[in-house]
């Protein structure tokens, strides 16, 4: 990193970055994200759908800008909710696919309006609060493109799932293994980064402008991006491997000290 580097934007993860597992942020957390966000744009870039990231923006108290939402298949003007790029994919054979190797997954689709159509009830939580979703059999999960589809099977390990990514041979698709037994499938080519350089161009910044913060592998993609990339402190090896650095963990307030920096 140049010396006398300043991020002119920060684009920051939520869970495992921002919020600990019992959806709470620390204050010190709280404090630093708004001394930033006061100087510069801050930008959440997370893999929740924008009914789940209003809320965590509004409880940070962001002023008026962007949110990327489902793994950057959807980027947002916030508060108003207006989409201000979309990106979709046909998810049919990845269904079917599902249904071969994984029979007892439970998948899930975003409404394009509100809410999740499900194959059967996902874990308490793990779908925002619970609201707007609609139990539906396989054929009516996508009868439309989506921006993204959730494989979950409680059942199984964060390692079965990273073993079904491979059986599923996933072509036409880019996809992200949680740190449950959780999979992420989106468009081609998208990831947290396709929604940041939308956001970012709305400021008329450069990818060199960026500081990013993440813990998942869905954050490898905007790390690399961003012209300095920080991987939490519990984040998986090959996410520590693309960043620029590495931070405390979301416990130890990792991401307080890296915007304590600047701001």
């Amino acid at each position: 990193m140049i010396d006398g580097w300043r991020p002119k934007a920060v684009a920051l993860d939520i869970d495992g970055t921002l919020l600990h597992l019992d959806e709470t942020i620390s204050p010190a957390v709280i404090d630093a994200v708004r001394r930033a966000a006061a100087e510069v744009p801050v930008i959440l870039a997370t893999g929740r759908s924008w009914q789940s990231t209003k809320p965590v923006a509004d409880f940070l108290g962001l002023p008026d800008g962007f949110v990327v939402c489902s793994n950057g298949a959807t980027t947002m003007r916030y508060p108003d909710g207006e989409v201000v790029d979309e990106r979709t994919f046909d998810p049919s054979t990845v269904i079917a696919a599902v249904r071969k190797h994984a029979p007892n997954a439970r998948m899930a689709v975003e409404e394009h309006d509100f809410g999740y159509r499900v194959t059967a009830p996902f874990p308490a939580g793990d779908l925002g609060d619970g609201s707007g979703i609609r139990v539906v059999t396989d054929e009516e999960l996508a009868p439309e493109p989506v921006t993204r589809l959730i494989i979950r099977d409680p059942a199984q390990s964060e390692a079965d799932f990273v073993h079904l990514a491979e059986r599923l041979g996933l072509h036409g698709v880019s996809y992200f293994v949680g740190w449950t037994a959780w999979l992420d499938i989106a468009p081609e080519g998208v990831d947290k980064s396709t929604g940041l350089k939308v956001a970012m161009a709305q400021f008329d910044l450069e990818a060199a402008d960026l500081l990013a913060i993440g813990d998942g592998r869905n954050d490898i993609e905007m790390l690399v991006y961003a012209g300095l990339g920080i991987a939490m402190g519990a984040a998986p090896d090959e996410v520590k491997a693309a960043a620029d650095e590495v931070t405390k963990t979301v416990h130890d307030d990792g991401v307080a000290a890296v915007l304590n920096r600047w701001f």
